[in-house]
């Protein structure tokens, strides 16, 4: 299973109480539910996010490879 990095934005951070957490998944929908489990704040608003995959846009079914880059994009507000 590959060794991944996901890094946590906004609420996200919040919710995660780090920056940063490392993690095997196949997927960022197993990555997810791997980083989430037993936080159900941070499953609440990683429900939420836009993630991105070594600096491109994914969909949950986006498939992980060793060393990748996740990022958790919680909605921003702004004005």
């Amino acid at each position: 299973m590959p060794e991944v990095t996901i890094r946590y934005f906004a609420a996200a951070r919040a919710a995660a109480g780090e920056s940063t957490s490392i993690a095997e998944a196949v997927s960022i929908k197993d990555l997810v539910g791997t980083v989430s489990d037993g936080r159900p704040e941070l499953a609440r608003v990683l429900g939420i996010c836009t993630f991105l995959l070594d600096g491109e846009r994914v969909e949950a079914d986006a498939p992980l490879r060793e060393g990748a880059l996740v990022d958790a994009l919680p909605p921003f507000a702004g004005g």
